[in-house]
């Protein structure tokens, strides 16, 4: 076969196109990574956002049990329900956190509280919403593992090089991590 393309300005052109052609690959390879690592840290935060709803949802039938024993604690009650609606109307991952580091320490003060009434702890009632409190604390653990491992791999995608570059182009910004603040390191204690 006679190849007339084949001579040296040829084989330069095809190189540059095979080049090219490398080049658009490794862009849209790039950017589709990009896309589903942000689709997974999305997913990581919906996960997180169901647990946090299910806590907002028991806390006031937990609320509602103790008040039947301890009718006189009408102060942790309120800052309860306060702490509650704080955390369900925060925004942003960095508020939300905080809100429910204070609706976790609202909380101990109930457990607290229901140390004191040896009736109340036998409650089958509260027994049981203690265990799905304690469940539902887990599950969230776990959602912000999952979240907070997604977020790590997503960021180090799009800061690395030559990937930040694509990110760049694609509009492609960082994710918060779903910190826990400061004070707040140790998990409620719900049992007895």
């Amino acid at each position: 076969m006679n190849w007339p393309l084949m001579s040296g300005m040829g084989l330069v052109v095809l190189c540059v196109l095979g080049v090219i052609v490398v080049g658009i690959v490794w862009f849209f390879v790039t950017y589709n990574g990009m896309v589903r690592w942000r689709n997974e840290v999305r997913s990581g935060w919906a996960q997180i956002d169901v647990q946090l709803k299910r806590r907002y949802d028991l806390i006031p039938n937990l609320v509602e049990t103790v008040k039947g024993y301890a009718k006189h604690e009408k102060e942790i009650f309120m800052r309860i329900a306060e702490c509650r609606g704080q955390a369900m109307a925060a925004q942003g991952i960095n508020a939300i956190a905080d809100a429910n580091a204070g609706l976790s320490a609202a909380m101990r003060g109930l457990i607290a509280i229901a140390e004191s009434y040896p009736q109340l702890k036998a409650d089958a009632n509260f027994k049981g919403l203690q265990e799905e409190l304690a469940s539902t604390e887990n599950k969230i653990s776990f959602a912000r593992q999952y979240y907070n491992d997604t977020v790590a791999r997503y960021n180090t995608m799009i800061q690395s090089v030559p990937a930040n570059i694509v990110a760049g182009m694609g509009g492609f910004a960082s994710e918060a991590f779903f910190n826990i603040p400061e004070g707040e390191k140790a998990a409620p204690k719900v049992q007895f």
